[in-house]
């Protein structure tokens, strides 16, 4: 059941960093700096903040404290990227070091005691923290994006299409597949499609 969680959470992840990498592709530059107050965040200011957090959390996960002396937390707020091009490096860096760490554990290590800020969670309670932190942000992201999209394509299911897409959802037989294998497969490496 173990090997299921960490299949599941991998999804899950890539299925929440898909929302981001979709809303990113749909806005025109200026929207990725746009603040609204000098009090809210622009979306590369979340950006860099999923990053310095991805970073610091899991590089050395099962070693070291997640929160590494190196991180700027107060940095990440700053709304100094220079370009997409360095926002979507951090992004991709950030993303890249959490799911090869994912990736990486084996069952054995859900039950171990890692520490943040010298808090003891066990590695499932840690990861479970990140998956209600991350999706959070990205959903900020998504939020943002959809105001200042000059055109918006929606991320799951259009308005007005609700009764189709259900149509279509019990005309197939009952299975068993995770929620986001029908968005993920088609961009995953080891896919056969």
């Amino acid at each position: 059941m173990q090997t299921d969680y960490l299949k599941s959470v991998i999804s899950q992840f890539e299925y929440y960093k898909l929302l981001g990498d979709k809303t990113l592709a749909q806005l025109p530059d200026e929207a990725l700096f746009w603040q609204y107050s000098t009090e809210s965040n622009s979306i590369a200011m979340i950006v860099k903040h999923l990053w310095g957090n991805m970073m610091s959390r899991w590089t050395g996960f099962l070693t070291t404290d997640g929160e590494k002396e190196w991180r700027d937390r107060d940095g990440e707020f700053v709304n100094d990227l220079q370009s997409r091009d360095d926002l979507l490096q951090k992004w991709q860096e950030g993303w890249s070091v959490l799911l090869e760490t994912l990736r990486s554990l084996q069952e054995d290590d859900l039950a171990k005691i890692i520490y943040i800020r010298n808090q003891g969670h066990s590695v499932l309670e840690a990861i479970n923290r990140q998956l209600a932190h991350y999706p959070y942000h990205v959903g900020q992201i998504v939020f943002i994006g959809k105001m200042l999209a000059k055109e918006w394509t929606s991320l799951s299911i259009p308005k007005g299409e609700s009764r189709q897409f259900n149509t279509d959802k019990f005309a197939k037989p009952k299975h068993r597949e995770h929620f986001t294998d029908e968005f993920l497969k088609p961009d995953r490496p080891d896919s056969e499609d």
